[in-house]
């Protein structure tokens, strides 16, 4: 499994590559834990080991904060998967366009970070870990769309071969 500090550099990387802008701190937490969650959504599997926790403003990994700085994680970090990166891109081809706001926004109405923020006030910042489970129930009511062969994920069993039959 990935570490959590790879996957954000790959985040931060493939987002300058794919928009010409710097990510700022805010959307490269949300884009995180969206990736996580579409990995259990495609893959039923998390695509990351590290902890996120139940921020104010939505998920967020200390790990990867104390890293960030100035547009890079500052920490050294290798390769991730195949697999992991073809999550990442479709995750910022989809959210990439959103401001950070409003992926936070998002990310208020996920069980995770919801349960997370029991008992806290708004203001608190909290602490809590999101629990994998609560984002497997996340991944539930998402819609894994595929960038690259332009359709969802639940519309690709539609266009698979017959038994014994041929492309």
């Amino acid at each position: 499994m990935e570490r959590i500090l790879d996957v954000a550099a790959y985040i931060v990387k493939q987002y300058k590559t794919l928009t010409g802008d710097t990510l700022d701190e805010m959307k490269l937490h949300k884009l995180l834990y969206c990736t996580q969650r579409e990995s259990f959504a495609i893959l039923d599997e998390p695509a990351f080991e590290g902890e996120m926790e139940g921020w104010k403003y939505g998920p967020v990994s200390r790990e990867v904060r104390s890293e960030y700085y100035n547009g890079e994680i500052l920490a050294p970090t290798r390769g991730i998967s195949d697999r992991v990166a073809y999550i990442v891109n479709n995750v910022i081809l989809e959210y990439g366009a959103l401001a950070s706001w409003k992926l936070s926004q998002l990310s208020h109405r996920e069980i995770a970070w919801q349960n997370a923020r029991k008992g806290l006030s708004p203001q608190e910042n909290g602490s809590v870990p999101l629990k994998l489970e609560d984002i497997r129930e996340d991944a539930k009511k998402v819609r894994p769309y595929d960038h690259v062969w332009d359709m969802y994920y639940d519309e690709m069993e539609d266009c698979a071969p017959e038994e014994g039959g041929s492309v």
